[in-house]
């Protein structure tokens, strides 16, 4: 099966700690990767990563066939689509959300003089009604609520057709009742055999989406243990990555932990 991101003995060095080490690791076309570990693991950088917006100290990244530092990122970073806080954070909140959706096509963050085909919009279309966001299309994006502004940045995500896509944290804000309905969501997204290699990042089983195929546990840096998902994510495995004896359940697809007591 052909890899859609591969890394070699990677590790990231900052003001001089060490964000990873030594991370081997290999995502293949129509793989669903959930990343888990506690803060300072790492996630948000293995995710900059795979998102061409960082550069190894050591090692090699390649995605999508291509190896960072021997490629234009502007143009490998349309190929993969993004959903994250630092990401909305840059949308303006004045602005229309057909608009946050459908400027992904040029990779801005809000629309200006760009001309936008019949293609464009059709996809944009499609994409929100996907989201059940379509009622949403003219209103502006500070408006929305924060389950709202989510299914907004996964459609965005999805506007160019990417053949990655990452989620950081999506259901981190949400209320119960927004965080069920968007895992909802992107268990779809997952059980579609046409949707891109997903890799997904949180801290809680809780948010993690029926049809993911593999799990990768990552503590201070390191990978404490990475597969196919059932025999990653055990009270054991998870235990030694939280420092916690913890408990264990899953069913249907959906897991849950607690502390032992």
């Amino acid at each position: 099966m052909q890899s859609v991101a591969e890394l070699a003995g990677v590790s990231v060095v900052r003001g001089g700690a060490t964000l990873l080490d030594d991370i081997d690791w290999r995502v293949n076309e129509g793989d669903r990767w959930v990343i888990i570990g506690p803060n300072g693991a790492g996630k948000t950088t293995l995710l900059q990563l795979l998102s061409a917006s960082l550069h190894p100290t050591r090692g090699f990244v390649q995605l999508l066939g291509e190896y960072l530092g021997a490629v234009d990122v502007f143009e490998l970073r349309p190929r993969i689509g993004v959903a994250s806080a630092a990401l909305a954070d840059r949308i303006p909140r004045g602005e229309a959300v057909g608009n946050v959706v459908v400027s992904a096509a040029y990779a801005v963050v809000g629309r200006w003089n760009e001309r936008y085909d019949a293609m464009d919009l059709a996809r944009a279309g499609q994409l929100m009604k996907q989201l059940d966001i379509a009622h949403l299309s003219k209103r502006t994006f500070g408006t929305l609520s924060e389950g709202e502004r989510k299914r907004v940045q996964i459609a965005r995500a999805l506007m160019t057709d990417p053949e990655l896509l990452l989620m950081d944290e999506p259901a981190a804000g949400l209320d119960l009742a927004g965080r069920e309905r968007l895992v909802a969501t992107l268990g779809g997204i997952a059980a579609d055999e046409e949707a891109p290699a997903m890799v997904l990042v949180t801290h809680h089983l809780e948010e993690i989406p029926a049809g993911m195929t593999h799990a990768l546990l990552l503590k201070d840096g390191r990978i404490v243990s990475a597969g196919d998902i059932a025999d990653v994510l055990t009270a054991e495995k998870l235990s030694e990555t939280f420092d916690l004896p913890l408990e264990l359940t899953e069913s249907d697809g959906r897991w849950s932990a607690r502390a032992l007591t």
